[in-house]
């Protein structure tokens, strides 16, 4: 069989929830109270929201190769990744064949480079990988997960993120991870509030049952190392997640030295491609890094950030993407469990994280998700037709 080309790349914009999740209505758990870096200014504080975490929008990456096949994929970067598709990288796209993926990769990074590196710039390649890798897998009529290596375990297992931890426990999860509300800017007042829901939740759902806090870039090192010492010993804190703000690795160097010996520090959502994830690894940041595949390269560049973990004995658990992360965990014997993000208004029902815009997405079912429930062509999702799609650099 002759191997399609690509004809087209369309890049589209989505609003509301879905790859841009925080892009929520009122009264989502969500954007109530979460520690960030913006929180040291009071009028900023009590949302998220207020400071603009959802202005970007969803990013739809459409790639149709020559025998009408279609893959895409949703990620962040809104109309500013639109433009840099649609004007930028689609040369490197259009009329390859649909197996180059490894060059398509290098040239968009390296053509990026003078303003990239990180961020949206990264966000929107991320966007086209896992693209190309629905398209291809579609062509070949195999689940991505075939392409990576096939499963190495039966079925996946999940912590969960959301401000229910005991619903978590309830319902089959390995863990429970909470956001952090108070930062160092509301005092020891705040750091009493962070432990006491901490107490809260650790009577909720006993003495074996993981809990986690995810800080969300807002804290110290002289704030998170308190925290950590106070949570583990009182209240059996599993981890404390992304601390720091993502650029101080030797801050995370100092936490990871101060916290006490069986707590573990993670990070990484928000750090991107094999060299900044080098730097996590090198310098002794962390214990668990967590790359998020929407954002840190796409699936091309997570197979080498977690062959680099691989190498250092590091675990690689993916920030929460759905689909395009269990596809990858499954693959991957570093990867011992994955994140289930609860989008859920109240943290409280099981839904599928990116709802609305994709259909056929799986949940975990008490906590797990057979391998089987990957088994479509391609990432195993379909855009929801029915939700107004934005073109706004058509050619």
């Amino acid at each position: 069989m002759s191997m399609p080309t690509i004809r087209h790349v369309r890049a589209f914009t989505l609003r509301g929830a879905g790859a841009d999740y925080h892009d929520q209505g009122a009264g989502h758990w969500i954007d109530d109270h979460i520690a960030t870096p913006m929180a040291k200014y009071p009028e900023y504080r009590r949302s998220r929201q207020s400071f603009g975490i959802n202005v970007l929008g969803t990013l739809v990456v459409e790639i149709e190769a020559s025998d009408g096949t279609v893959g895409f994929a949703v990620t962040t970067g809104g109309e500013l990744g639109c433009w840099i598709v649609e004007n930028h990288l689609a040369r490197f796209i259009e009329g390859q064949k649909v197996t180059d993926i490894e060059k398509i990769w290098d040239q968009m990074f390296n053509a990026t480079l003078y303003y990239g590196r990180k961020g949206i710039v990264l966000n929107t390649i991320s966007g086209v990988d896992l693209a190309l890798w629905d398209l291809l897998a579609k062509v070949r009529k195999e689940p991505v997960h075939a392409l990576l290596g096939g499963p190495v375990r039966d079925e996946l297992q999940f912590y969960m993120t959301g401000a229910r931890p005991d619903l978590a426990r309830k319902q089959g999860f390995i863990g429970g991870k909470l956001p952090l509300h108070h930062g160092p800017a509301e005092g020891e007042a705040g750091l009493r509030r962070n432990l006491e829901l901490l107490g809260q939740m650790r009577e909720a759902c006993g003495p074996d049952f993981w809990l986690m806090y995810d800080c969300w870039m807002s804290l110290d090192v002289e704030y998170a190392t308190r925290l950590a010492q106070v949570a583990y010993h009182d209240f059996g804190l599993k981890w404390i997640e992304e601390a720091l703000p993502p650029d101080d690795y030797w801050g995370y160097a100092e936490l990871r030295r101060n916290v006490p010996r069986g707590m573990l520090v993670t990070t990484g959502e928000h750090e991107a491609t094999r060299w900044g994830f080098r730097m996590l690894l090198e310098m002794g940041c962390c214990d668990i890094i967590q790359p998020d595949v929407g954002w840190c390269g796409g699936i091309t560049e997570l197979i080498r950030i977690s062959a680099l973990a691989d190498a250092h004995g590091k675990l690689v658990v993916p920030h929460g993407s759905s689909v395009y992360s269990y596809h990858f965990v499954i693959t991957r014997h570093n990867s011992p469990f994955a994140e289930f993000l609860n989008m859920s208004p109240g943290a409280d029902q099981i839904v599928p994280m990116f709802d609305p815009q994709l259909l056929d997405e799986p949940v975990p079912v008490n906590g797990r998700m057979k391998a089987s429930a990957l088994d479509a062509p391609g990432f195993g999702v379909r855009l929801n037709p029915e939700l107004p799609l934005h073109r706004p650099f058509p050619r």
